[in-house]
């Protein structure tokens, strides 16, 4: 059982921002206190008169529930007998003008389902998790594949009446469909706990409170749980950039700025109608990096994708230019938030080696997944935004003009190695009139599906990690409807349905063949064979892995012309074979396939030693690889898939 108060030592550390598990301190926690069982409550107010909690447990009357004042620097405790597991419960406080707010509690584990606001009484311990294997197996991620199935859990599937599946309910359901698409990981919207549904979780108010919407926390740890023991690992969108102004949560949280900026102009975020959190203020530190632990202590999480880390690093992120600051130095930086990011990033991979830190990060910042003792910021992967904004401008494009616009198919090649890179195609490109990835293809209805297939096998041909927003792998029509679950009934037209079954086989193909993942990061690991055929529009290079003699030729055509004698360059004489081409017919390709085996000339091509001559399908990817290597028949690895 914890003492009755906070130990001097853990005060001390939170308030020197180095309290990185200060949700074991702050919050409600079962205790016994002279051989009574009890809840004790403890929250930072140093701006409050006096602190009192509320619940059911005292009819919301809390006159006789005074907290104590028990650091210098405003920590509040109090010790009440009898608090029984799920009670509702608040902190209302007095201000230094005399005034009463109602807050929820900050270190909540458990919150009242929306449109109620209270906090909730509830332990984490208990649960007895089965992923012990999973946890043993962890790795560096570099020379692994990932293939990321992102998910919005309330919209993903929908009951009848329009109501939503548990985290129970969707640990069968969605975690049994995520292992037989072929993703490694599934990455989750924020769930921590949010007023609006249509903020789909980048606007909490409960951190630690993972949201009620779909059941409890247990039921998450399921939830968590089942994924491992599929082998699937489990990714949750982190918002440390800004925090919504609902008067339960964070905001003037003791009458006050305390959680944000005192300094209008640092605390708003107006393009969000959001606040900032002030990390120049050492309890917020412990309070955001505690949390980033805490998701992978209690819930098991295996990594983060940090939200907008663009809106920390600089201070007027957003803002209009009227309305610009500067930092001491002069600049734009916001120096607290970099400090910050650098020391969350050290903490967590001091605690966890393996896990996931990846930055949403649309700046040009450097070093952003170099190590922070090499001057970076300490994250090991970056989302590519600039991949996705260059290749989806490009795909939206007549493919009569591609050639015009070819270094947008190429130019990524030139920085790919300068970061950890994790290519994105996610919900924010399928929203807000923004159309669905294959509404944003050009061409007739053969065409825009087929555009949509050479995407994904350029996509997984690329070097970096995966991530593909639900809905995009059988070629939803309509941009994601927020409201709404996806549109399944688009199964049961045939080309929704061959696209369905493309992903499918092409995201075992990625999990079964090394060439595709093992070098990712590692120049050595990619060979241009040609980047320069603008006027065709096609792109071959090689993928390798660590074996010399295991590679994969790509070859991607992004016009509708069939080409069937096209010359490419190889690096070794002897026979080929085509592995997978996305023009097959039960993927709705027109069937311009290399069947047979493909033999080497001895004439120089691209620069390479020996060529041979293949037909490049419309609109179409190709992977080609060396026979005398590799005699596995694809056909069996979509069984074994």
């Amino acid at each position: 059982m914890m003492s009755v108060i906070p130990g001097p030592e853990d005060l001390y550390l939170f308030h020197e921002g180095s309290l990185f598990r200060s949700y074991r301190v702050l919050g409600a926690h079962f205790t016994e206190h002279e051989g009574t069982l009890g809840v004790r409550f403890t929250v930072w107010a140093p701006h409050a008169r006096e602190v009192r909690v509320i619940g059911d447990f005292n009819f919301w009357n809390g006159s006789s529930h005074v907290l104590r004042k028990v650091s210098t620097w405003g920590v509040w405790s109090l010790f009440v007998p009898g608090v029984k597991e799920g009670e509702y419960y608040k902190y209302e406080i007095v201000t230094a003008q005399g005034t009463l707010v109602w807050k929820a509690d900050p270190y909540a584990f458990y919150s009242e389902l929306k449109p109620g606001t209270a906090s909730r009484v509830t332990s984490l311990e208990g649960y007895e998790w089965h992923d012990q294997e999973w946890q043993h197996k962890q790795q560096s991620p570099y020379a692994q594949p990932m293939n990321i199935y992102e998910v919005h859990l309330g919209t993903w599937k929908k009951k009848p009446e329009d109501q939503y599946y548990s985290y129970r309910e969707l640990a069968d359901e969605l975690i049994d469909y995520v292992v037989h698409m072929g993703y490694t990981h599934v990455e989750l919207l924020p769930l921590a706990e949010h007023p609006y549904d249509r903020s789909w979780g980048y606007q909490a108010t409960g951190y630690y409170s993972v949201t009620s919407r779909f059941g409890t926390p247990k039921d998450f740890m399921y939830f968590v749980d089942r994924c491992h023991q599929c082998g699937i690992g489990v990714i949750m969108d982190w918002v440390p950039g800004h925090f919504v102004k609902d008067d339960h949560g964070l905001r003037h949280f003791d009458g006050q700025p305390l959680y944000e900026h005192k300094d209008p102009s640092r605390a708003e975020k107006p393009q969000w109608g959001t606040m900032s959190f002030d990390f120049s203020k050492p309890e917020v530190v412990s309070f955001l990096i505690s949390n980033a632990l805490f998701w992978m202590d209690m819930f098991h999480i295996d990594g983060l994708r940090v939200d907008a880390v663009a809106s920390l690093l600089y201070l007027n992120f957003g803002k209009p230019r009227n309305e610009w600051i500067k930092n001491e130095q002069g600049g734009d930086e916001n120096l607290e938030a970099i400090a910050f990011l650098k020391k969350l990033n050290q903490t967590v991979f001091a605690h966890y080696p393996n896990a996931l830190m990846m930055a949403e990060d649309s700046s040009d910042w450097p070093l952003v997944t170099a190590p922070v003792h090499s001057g970076g910021l300490g994250f090991n992967y970056k989302w590519n935004m600039g991949w996705m904004n260059d290749m989806l401008r490009y795909m939206e494009t007549d493919p009569y003009f591609r050639k015009g616009k070819h270094n947008m198919l190429t130019f990524s090649f030139m920085y790919t190695y300068s970061e950890n890179y994790v290519l994105p195609l996610s919900h924010d490109e399928v929203v807000h009139g923004k159309k669905s990835l294959l509404n944003k293809m050009p061409g007739d209805y053969w065409q825009k599906f087929a555009n949509l297939r050479v995407l994904f096998g350029y996509m997984m041909a690329h070097p970096g990690k995966k991530l593909l927003f639900m809905g995009g792998e059988f070629g939803q029509f309509d941009e994601w409807k927020d409201l709404e679950d996806l549109d399944w009934e688009m199964l049961t037209y045939d080309s929704h349905r061959s696209m369905h079954q493309y992903v499918h086989d092409l995201n075992h193909l990625y999990l079964q063949e090394k060439a595709l993942w093992e070098l990712d990061h590692r120049p050595e690991g990619f060979t241009w064979i040609d980047p320069h055929d603008r006027d065709q529009s096609i792109v071959t290079f090689i993928r390798h892995s660590n074996d010399p003699d295991d590679f994969l030729v790509a070859v991607c055509n992004f016009t509708p012309v069939t080409h069937a004698r096209y010359r490419i360059g190889v690096p070794y004489a002897g026979e080929y074979r085509e592995l997978f081409n996305s023009d097959t017919p039960v993927y709705g390709g027109s069937g311009q396939l290399n069947t047979g085996k493909l033999k080497t000339e001895k004439v120089e091509w691209h620069s390479q030693p020996f060529s041979l001559h293949i037909t490049i399908p419309p609109l179409a990817t190709v992977f080609i690889e060396p026979v005398k290597i590799r005699r596995k028949a694809i056909a069996g690895k979509r069984e074994r898939g």
